[in-house]
């Protein structure tokens, strides 16, 4: 029976990995549980899983919370960084799965590997931020760090038995459905709604993620990811529009061979795949029918179309804060977009002002990229607060 602890468990990730766990009930306990303020999930969650420990990272949440369950002895309830870090490394935990997205991610994970905790993740920014302080700390504590978001969970199971044969991959191939906007010519995209950016085709998301993905920041989070997390050079990751988002991802090698993982759209998989990790169990998903899907199309990126794409290779080259910068502002810039503050194509416009304001840091300490990461954020929110709306010829 293995005991984790879920940052983010009111989310999609977090109501996944429940799932998992109904299925696989001899085989995982709840111990602990983590969200920012969604006092009614929680609840429900609480009631159902009986965890020893549960933090809400909005104080008056926790509070509120805390009446909810005064009839509940077994849960004690915590607010704050410092609730969701004490979930993170409490002591019944063997693992801990982070499915908090943003910035949020950073701290508890941080912590949770310096508590010798083995790490399911799909929180990229807390790479994308911070890739070199996590690998450092991976090693150090002697954990596993183990990727759910899809594509990097492929390539994750392609280099299996694998690992210490860098030098022999060509390249890393990370696919991209190319989101609701493939085939929307560019000159469409100023004027799309948050409703339509939400309709992603395939997967089923946060909202966050959902945008990023309409956007191809998404992709370009993932490429800064891979570099850090495959100890991979720039120069050998690529992405490549894969619509069906049928092939997660691939590897190339040296000797021509790509080694592809294939799977339906249900993040359940990536979920059991790192709980269970390396044994594999049976997953309460469709199989994926070969047959039924018959074609498999591929295509290129258009970086003219996508600039969110171009913006992350350009923070990955640069390195030190530039990614921090990058993954910091777009939090800052979807949320104006979903509260319809700025229109679609403001968001690169605007990502690229900020990261053009910083003064990089080239070897970050963890306080510098705390710094950075509000630096880019309020630098974010005042050129939304400032700004008229951007002309085309902005882009």
């Amino acid at each position: 029976m293995k005991h984790i602890a879920i940052l983010g468990s009111t989310g999609s990730i977090g109501k996944n990995t429940l799932s998992v766990v109904e299925t696989h009930a001899d085989e995982f306990k709840v111990v602990g549980l983590a969200a920012n303020r969604d006092v009614d999930t929680l609840e429900q969650q609480i009631r159902r899983y009986r965890p020893a420990l549960v933090a809400l990272n909005e104080p008056a949440a926790a509070a509120q919370l805390s009446e909810r369950i005064r009839d509940i002895n077994c849960t004690q309830v915590l607010a704050g960084t410092e609730g969701l870090q004490a979930v993170a490394t409490m002591p019944q935990a063997s693992q801990v799965l982070d499915g908090m997205g943003g910035t949020a991610g950073l701290l508890p994970t941080l912590a949770a590997i310096n508590a010798g905790k083995d790490i399911a993740f799909v929180n990229k920014e807390v790479m994308v931020m911070a890739g070199p302080l996590v690998k450092a700390a991976v090693k150090k504590n002697g954990v596993n760090l183990i990727p759910i978001d899809g594509e990097m969970s492929a390539i994750f199971q392609c280099l299996e038995g694998a690992r210490d044969q860098q030098p022999d991959i060509h390249r890393l191939l990370i696919t991209a459905s190319g989101g609701p906007f493939r085939e929307v010519p560019k000159e469409a995209l100023y004027s799309v709604t948050p409703q339509q950016a939400l309709r992603h085709p395939n997967w089923k998301m946060g909202q966050k993620i959902t945008i990023d993905s309409a956007t191809m920041m998404n992709k370009g989070l993932e490429v800064i990811e891979a570099k850090w997390l495959f100890d991979m050079e720039l120069s050998k990751i690529d992405v490549v529009i894969h619509p069906e988002s049928i092939v997660h991802s691939m590897v190339e090698w040296t000797d021509g061979s790509t080694l592809a993982q294939l799977g339906p759209t249900d993040m359940r998989i990536m979920i059991q795949y790192a709980l269970t990790y390396p044994r594999r169990l049976s997953a309460p998903v469709p199989r994926l029918d070969l047959m039924e899907a018959r074609t498999l199309h591929f295509e290129p990126v258009d970086f003219e179309k996508f600039p969110c794409l171009s913006l992350a290779y350009s923070a990955a080259e640069v390195g030190g804060t530039l990614p921090v910068v990058l993954s910091s502002a777009d939090e800052v810039v979807v949320a104006a977009f979903l509260e319809t503050r700025i229109r679609f194509m403001d968001i690169p416009a605007i990502l690229a002002r900020v990261m053009d304001a910083h003064a990089v840091i080239a070897d970050p300490t963890l306080s510098d990229i705390l710094e950075v990461d509000r630096w880019a954020k309020t630098t974010a929110r005042s050129i939304i607060k400032n700004k008229k709306i951007m002309s085309q010829a902005s882009y």
